[in-house]
């Protein structure tokens, strides 16, 4: 399923304009290109590779909550989406 997950910005590239995001054990690196200020800390929605749309800590983790209720594993569906 491709689905748009919540992650936490870890660290931030800004010549590449890219960051590295976590989900639990999971980090990745996205594009943060189409956000115009992020910080280390911040919350965003990732999808294909992308940072979409910031969040706050109680939306990532409401929705993360609801996903898990319905039987998902975001860990997983993040592990195994694609980069930019």
């Amino acid at each position: 399923m491709c689905l748009a997950l919540p992650a936490e910005i870890v660290s931030i590239d800004e010549t590449r304009e890219t960051a590295v995001v976590a989900l639990g054990p999971v980090k990745k690196e996205i594009s943060i290109a189409l956000l115009e200020e992020v910080s280390v800390g911040d919350f965003v929605l990732v999808h294909v590779g992308f940072a979409l749309h910031r969040l706050s800590p109680e939306e990532a983790d409401r929705t993360l909550a609801l996903m898990r209720e319905a039987g998902e594993n975001p860990e997983a569906e993040f592990a195994e989406g694609s980069a930019p």
